[in-house]
């Protein structure tokens, strides 16, 4: 098991998605619509978080 959430390769890509998501909803094809920007940068965030809630939830601490 990875030491820190950092080395999780589900953690890296979801993180490369969330990088990938801003860079496209910083164009111009988003910039009349805000609320969907939102809610797609705020899905990919969703993402990176439940993986660290899941690896909280079954982390089991001095193993």
């Amino acid at each position: 098991m990875a030491e820190r959430f950092e080395d999780l390769r589900a953690w890296k890509t979801a993180r490369t998605l969330t990088n990938c998501v801003y860079a496209l909803t910083k164009t111009k094809d988003f910039e009349n619509d805000w609320a969907l920007k939102d809610q797609i940068r705020r899905a990919a965030i969703s993402v990176m978080s439940n993986i660290l809630t899941d690896l909280k939830a079954t982390h089991v601490p001095g193993s």
